[in-house]
């Protein structure tokens, strides 16, 4: 199913140019606009799902897989050192974009990017307690 008033489902059937890296049936890989570093790429599904959450699990397995095949190839020709597969979902987590994507950054010794956090230090109380949460004990 496409949304025609998405601008990722525009971009992933071909009704806006792109700088295309892959194409098959289902997905279009195409470099970023904005990159963070050279190479940076953005896998797009074809079929709409706002995020995450909407994503079938049987796209998601193919997505990943694709993701493995990209950043291989990428690597190779790209000679980057490293790699970040970033996705976002929901304004909080950074989603600008409400079509689900996938990030492909490729990552150089010398690129001067980060993508990180703050890491806080919660107590072994406060671990349970999420840990119950989540498990919904």
């Amino acid at each position: 199913m496409k949304d025609y008033n998405c601008i990722f489902c525009k971009l992933a059937n071909g009704d806006i140019p792109t700088n295309t890296i892959y194409e098959d049936e289902k997905y279009r890989v195409i470099l970023d606009l904005g990159p963070a570093t050279r190479g940076h790429a953005l896998i797009l599904p074809k079929d709409h799902y706002c995020d995450l959450y909407e994503l079938p699990d049987e796209v998601c397995g193919e997505v990943m897989k694709l993701a493995k095949r990209m950043a291989a190839r990428m690597t190779e020709r790209l000679q980057c050192s490293g790699f970040n597969l970033v996705q976002n979902n929901g304004e909080s987590a950074g989603q600008t974009v409400r079509h689900f994507h996938l990030h492909l950054i490729p990552r150089y010794d010398d690129d001067k990017q980060n993508i990180n956090w703050v890491p806080q230090e919660p107590s072994q109380e406060e671990l349970e307690n999420i840990r119950k949460t989540i498990c919904g004990e």
